[in-house]
């Protein structure tokens, strides 16, 4: 337990991947690190990652791997540098747990379960003799002449202490213990925050006429969001049909600048290209043989041959053609109208899915108050943040998941080894 009387040097608060990498590269220097965290166990939230396989990393290069982060991503280059994915890699093997690297370089466990990663650092927490305190809540920070000076617990009592270390998380998965706290405790210490808003999210659409089939999974598609002269436009790749919108990878990576345009107040459509691997004319030719080798067939038999059969109905709906009308007595310009609608079938974008329902917190504490060498604060001396509550994030992959290890490492490091 922890009480007012209890000194140290380091204590680091939110054990989540961040903050159970920084108290594990803290004690390799300092034997006085404790680590706080309100819930019961460490790692809630990263038990749930990956669909409950955690994606640890991503096994890209340094510079494609930078690529996969918002404009802020180069602020993470001294982190990486100092712990990156192969670093990563090697400490979960030295630890006896096997890694895999899958399609698009992601990187899990060979168990397929996010409670081996977990495990892992739990175990070396014991080894490196960090004190863990569970179920104890922090409520605020003691600063005192731009320093910190202590942690304020939920019970009243203060734990004096040279350096603090924050990685309480986003607000994504609040169930799982992240709620913003430490935000609020930046912003108090005089830290700008920038804007809190949802990334990997799924896409809400403005209600149609018709039934969305949901779940649905597209393959091999591509997207093509707009907004007046803007627009954004995906690789090939998958989407899902939701109850209420549009999800799968293609739109998670996306949705953060869609987020943004929705901030901005600007009218989005979204359409989506069934057969990106065509031109029009091919498409067209393709269409023309068809018609006529099944000229006799009803139209929406011979689109069964270009579109899942749950969305046929829906697309001659759109096109006001007849289901029944046969192959050979569709026009030119409905043959024309066919193709349009396969290169571009529109859907307008009501806005994202809240905060709750994304994987990740975008926005948090600014960079420009956060050191990149040392994850310090610019504001107040000793104090150190790491993780998802800095206004850093990135695509699906693994990508964000090594910002969290790397940033954690970097910070743990540093508030062991300053003076």
């Amino acid at each position: 337990m922890i009480s007012k009387e209890t000194m140290s040097r380091i204590i680091i608060v939110g054990a989540g991947p961040a903050g159970m990498m920084a108290a594990i590269r803290a004690s390799q220097f300092t034997p006085e690190v404790v680590l706080i965290e309100k819930n019961s166990l460490p790692g809630n939230k990263l038990l749930l990652s990956g669909k409950g396989r955690c994606n640890i990393t991503n096994n890209c290069e340094l510079e494609d791997f930078l690529k996969r982060f918002s404009a802020n991503g180069q602020f993470l280059r001294d982190a990486f540098k100092k712990f990156f994915n192969r670093e990563l890699i090697e400490f979960f093997r030295e630890r006896g747990l096997v890694l895999k690297i899958e399609r698009q370089n992601r990187v899990f466990p060979e168990t397929d379960r996010s409670a081996s990663i977990v495990e892992v650092l739990k175990k070396q927490l014991v080894k490196s003799r960090v004190m863990t305190a569970y179920n104890v809540t922090v409520n605020g920070l003691q600063v005192k002449a731009g320093k910190i000076s202590g942690v304020r617990l939920e019970s009243g009592e203060v734990v004096h202490v040279d350096k603090v270390v924050l990685a309480t998380g986003g607000v994504t998965y609040s169930f799982t213990g992240s709620t913003g706290d430490g935000l609020f405790w930046a912003q108090n210490s005089g830290h700008k925050i920038t804007p809190i808003r949802p990334g990997l999210v799924a896409l809400e659409i403005r209600k149609e006429n018709f039934k969305l089939p949901e779940g649905l999974t597209l393959k091999n598609i591509r997207l093509r969001f707009s907004s007046g002269k803007k627009e954004i436009i995906s690789e090939i790749g998958e989407m899902v049909f939701t109850d209420f919108g549009i999800s799968g990878p293609l739109v998670l990576t996306l949705s953060g600048q869609i987020a943004d345009w929705i901030l901005d107040k600007l009218k989005i459509r979204v359409e989506i290209d069934f057969k990106p691997a065509l031109s029009r004319e091919q498409l067209e030719n393709r269409l023309l043989r068809e018609f006529n080798d099944l000229a006799r067939k009803n139209l929406d038999n011979v689109l069964k041959e270009l579109l899942p059969l749950s969305l046929v109905k829906i697309f001659l709906g759109r096109l006001k053609i007849p289901a029944d009308k046969k192959a050979n007595q569709v026009t030119q310009q409905e043959r024309k109208a066919i193709v349009d609608l396969l290169k571009g079938f529109n859907l307008e974008i009501k806005c994202t899915r809240p905060l709750e329902d994304a994987m990740i917190t975008r926005g948090g504490v600014s960079l420009k108050d956060i050191d990149p060498r040392t994850m310090e604060s610019r504001r107040v001396k000793g104090l150190y943040f790491c993780g998802e509550m800095i206004d850093v994030d990135a695509d699906t992959g693994g990508f964000n998941l090594q910002a969290a290890f790397s940033t954690g490492y970097l910070a743990g490091e540093s508030a062991a080894l300053s003076k």
